[in-house]
Protein backbone atom coordinates (compact mmCIF):
# COMPACT_ATOMS: atom_id res chain seq x y z
CA UNK A 1 0.00 0.00 0.00
CA UNK A 2 2.77 2.52 1.11
CA UNK A 3 4.74 1.70 -1.83
CA UNK A 4 1.92 2.09 -4.13
CA UNK A 5 1.37 5.64 -2.68
CA UNK A 6 4.89 6.55 -3.47
CA UNK A 7 5.00 5.31 -7.02
CA UNK A 8 1.92 7.19 -7.85
CA UNK A 9 2.98 10.36 -6.32
CA UNK A 10 6.21 10.35 -8.44
CA UNK A 11 4.23 9.63 -11.59
CA UNK A 12 2.45 12.26 -10.23
CA UNK A 13 5.65 14.34 -9.90
CA UNK A 14 7.16 13.43 -13.46
CA UNK A 15 4.01 14.17 -15.03
CA UNK A 16 3.55 17.66 -13.92
CA UNK A 17 7.15 18.49 -14.63
CA UNK A 18 6.43 17.23 -17.98
CA UNK A 19 3.62 19.44 -18.61
CA UNK A 20 5.18 22.34 -17.13
CA UNK A 21 7.95 21.96 -19.57
CA UNK A 22 5.27 21.75 -22.31
CA UNK A 23 2.92 24.26 -21.66
CA UNK A 24 4.34 27.31 -22.60
CA UNK A 25 5.33 30.46 -19.83
CA UNK A 26 6.33 30.72 -16.54
CA UNK A 27 4.20 28.06 -14.18
CA UNK A 28 5.78 28.79 -11.06
CA UNK A 29 4.85 26.42 -8.77
CA UNK A 30 6.79 24.48 -6.13
CA UNK A 31 7.28 20.51 -5.57
CA UNK A 32 3.73 20.01 -3.85
CA UNK A 33 1.77 21.83 -6.68
CA UNK A 34 3.47 19.92 -9.25
CA UNK A 35 2.66 16.87 -7.68
CA UNK A 36 -1.13 17.78 -7.50
CA UNK A 37 -1.19 19.17 -10.69
CA UNK A 38 0.41 15.63 -12.33
CA UNK A 39 -2.22 13.61 -9.89
CA UNK A 40 -5.06 15.29 -11.05
CA UNK A 41 -3.78 14.86 -14.28
CA UNK A 42 -3.91 11.21 -14.31
CA UNK A 43 -7.47 11.31 -13.52
CA UNK A 44 -8.29 13.43 -15.95
CA UNK A 45 -6.07 11.18 -18.19
CA UNK A 46 -7.06 7.66 -16.93
CA UNK A 47 -11.40 9.14 -17.44
CA UNK A 48 -10.31 9.92 -20.95
CA UNK A 49 -9.26 6.96 -21.43
CA UNK A 50 -11.91 4.89 -20.41
CA UNK A 51 -14.15 7.12 -22.17
CA UNK A 52 -12.18 6.37 -25.43
CA UNK A 53 -11.67 2.92 -24.71
CA UNK A 54 -15.16 2.03 -23.93
CA UNK A 55 -15.08 1.30 -20.66
CA UNK A 56 -17.23 4.52 -19.92
CA UNK A 57 -17.12 7.08 -17.74
CA UNK A 58 -15.28 6.35 -13.89
CA UNK A 59 -13.82 8.97 -12.00
CA UNK A 60 -11.68 6.41 -9.75
CA UNK A 61 -9.57 5.95 -13.27
CA UNK A 62 -6.18 6.52 -13.24
CA UNK A 63 -3.78 6.58 -16.28
CA UNK A 64 0.15 5.50 -16.86
CA UNK A 65 2.53 7.85 -17.29
CA UNK A 66 1.69 9.16 -20.32
CA UNK A 67 -2.25 9.49 -19.82
CA UNK A 68 -0.87 11.28 -16.65
CA UNK A 69 1.24 13.96 -18.72
CA UNK A 70 -1.76 14.37 -21.42
CA UNK A 71 -4.47 15.11 -18.43
CA UNK A 72 -1.90 17.15 -16.66
CA UNK A 73 -0.85 19.41 -19.70
CA UNK A 74 -5.20 19.73 -20.09
CA UNK A 75 -5.66 20.61 -16.79
CA UNK A 76 -2.47 22.82 -16.64
CA UNK A 77 -3.95 24.77 -19.70
CA UNK A 78 -7.74 24.80 -18.48
CA UNK A 79 -6.25 26.18 -15.21
CA UNK A 80 -4.62 28.86 -16.90
CA UNK A 81 -7.81 30.13 -19.30
CA UNK A 82 -10.03 29.86 -16.56
CA UNK A 83 -7.42 32.13 -14.09
CA UNK A 84 -6.11 33.99 -16.35
CA UNK A 85 -2.87 33.76 -15.13
CA UNK A 86 -0.63 33.92 -18.25
CA UNK A 87 -1.15 34.55 -21.72
CA UNK A 88 0.63 32.10 -23.63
Amino acid sequence: MMWSLLVFLLVGLIAGFIARAVVPGDDSMGVIGTIILGVVGSFVGGSIGAVISGDGFGLGNTAGIIGSVIGAIIVLIVFNAVTGRKKA
